[in-house]
């Protein structure tokens, strides 16, 4: 059961049954590939084939140059798509001269981060399991243990080694992202070394291992801007495949007993400001907000009582 906040995110959409059984079977791939009914996406880059600015490209297997890599990201749900329901759906990891060789122009291919939400949720599904799933293997080549090459199996969803067997999954990092309030009601946005000049947004981090989300959201805060916060309270989640990540959102409260001193880590965070409502509207000429891809932004406009116009 979905959030109310996790239902509006653009990258937590989707209409696809995973199948996760069917990824048993051995040789899958292969039947998949041989049959007229299945399409493939191809993935390159951490970027999808687009058919057009609003919609995936999804290929008979005929059209798409073979693949060192295949994703069964299971079957369409969507009513309303192009292909019937129960259309079962391939990601071919292409290099770059097979990638060339469908599309030359990187215009061709499109990132979720940005197309997100100009997708359908059949597509917005699609394409975040593919990317995240591209992203693994592409950092997962070798064993960890032994150094030695590792072999895909169960339809993409396994890295195994293929001498002693020992299979390796793929990962998810969990963050938290936090939208932290005063006794106004005013809003921390902090401004980030890595990104462009005058962009805010929430404060956000890892979990740690051995961690609970809450203490996660208690640290990072405190780390980020030296404020103490309580009552953290989750909101929702979605996707981040860039290149691994899920966000888990979660509004908190400035402890009005211990609220600490509002500090800038100088390293990750260069500034840090609180805004009411008035001075955020008033500021959107000054300062740039997440994008609308993103669950920041949804957590910011949910505290701002509706959509910002930026």
């Amino acid at each position: 059961m979905s959030s109310p906040l996790t239902s509006r995110l653009p990258l937590s959409r989707h209409q696809v049954d995973r199948d996760y059984l069917t990824r048993e079977r051995a040789g899958v791939v292969d039947e998949l590939l041989a049959s007229a009914a299945t399409r493939v996406l191809p993935v390159w880059r951490g970027r999808t084939l687009m058919a057009s600015p609003d919609s995936l490209a999804l290929l008979p297997a005929s059209s798409v140059p073979p693949a060192d890599d295949y994703v069964y990201l299971g079957v369409s749900k969507d009513p309303s798509a192009a292909e019937p329901v129960g259309t079962p759906v391939l990601a071919a990891l292409l290099d770059d001269e097979r990638a060339k060789s469908i599309a030359a122009d990187d215009s061709a291919w499109g990132s979720p981060r940005v197309s997100g939400t100009a997708l359908s949720a059949r597509d917005a599904g699609l394409a975040v399991e593919a990317v995240a799933v591209a992203n693994w293997h592409d950092s997962h080549r070798f064993s960890p243990r032994t150094g030695r090459r590792l072999v895909t199996d169960k339809a993409g969803w396994v890295r195994r080694d293929p001498d002693d067997g020992h299979e390796i999954f793929p990962r998810t990092d969990p963050a938290i992202i936090v939208g932290v309030t005063d006794a106004d009601d005013r809003l921390l946005l902090g401004s980030n070394a890595l990104w462009e000049q005058n962009r805010y947004s929430l404060l956000a981090g890892f979990v740690e291992p051995g961690e609970s989300l809450e203490h996660a959201v208690q640290r990072e805060i405190f780390e980020e801007s030296g404020i103490n916060v309580v009552s953290p309270r989750y909101l929702g989640s979605q996707p981040w495949p860039f290149p691994a990540s899920l966000m888990l959102g979660f509004r908190a409260e400035v402890d009005t007993d211990d609220p600490g001193t509002l500090t800038p880590d100088g390293a990750e965070i260069l500034d840090l400001r609180w805004f009411s409502r008035d001075e955020l509207a008033a500021g959107l000429g000054e300062i740039v907000l997440p994008g609308r891809t993103s669950i920041a932004r949804a957590i910011i406009e949910d505290w701002f009582g509706g959509e910002i116009d930026q």
